[in-house]
């Protein structure tokens, strides 16, 4: 596992095609059961906010994983390369309440500054979080995106500092 840190505004990839079609994994750590739980999300992004550099993240409150990080403020998001495109179908579709996501998907744990990720990785953020808050339906301007949400069961966004970025070594990138 060869990975160095690219400096975040140096991070010069295709946002909308990595979170859009690549997809990310949140990798969260839960101390009880002592394993490292993984979801798949495609709804996020990476901006500037409050002068920090930040990535934001939505997640249901029945997974497994707003357990989790609403119990954590550090945590890891990672991009996996095409290879292992069939782990996010386990990632998104199974809760880490009942399953171990690692073991299944035959992915492996590493470690990056104090957080668990996934060591196949080609991408590591290791993010903070800065700021939670539930969506509300009259915050909707749309009413068509309310067709998200048939139960009422609004993402909660988590606005995430970025602490580093790690890129796979081995990666045909340019910076």
């Amino acid at each position: 596992m060869s990975f160095f840190a690219v400096p975040t505004k140096e991070f010069d990839t295709n946002l909308f095609h990595m979170i859009g079609d690549e997809w990310l994994l949140i990798c969260c750590y839960d101390k009880a059961n002592n394993k490292t739980n993984l979801m798949t999300a495609s709804w996020g992004g990476m901006g500037i906010l409050w002068n920090k550099e930040v990535c934001f993240l939505f997640v249901r409150p029945q997974r497994y994983t707003h357990d989790l990080l609403e119990k954590q403020n550090r945590f890891s998001v990672c991009v996996l390369p095409e290879e292992h495109r069939k782990a996010h179908k386990v990632c998104g579709s199974q809760s880490g309440r009942n399953v171990d996501k690692v073991a299944v998907t035959g992915l492996h744990e590493a470690e990056f500054n104090g957080v668990k990720a996934v060591a196949e990785s080609k991408f590591v953020l290791v993010v903070k979080q800065l700021y939670r808050d539930d969506l509300i339906k009259t915050g909707f301007l749309e009413e068509t995106l309310l067709k998200n949400y048939p139960t009422d069961d609004f993402h909660t966004v988590y606005v995430c500092e970025i602490e580093k970025i790690f890129q796979k070594k081995d990666l045909n990138c340019t910076f």
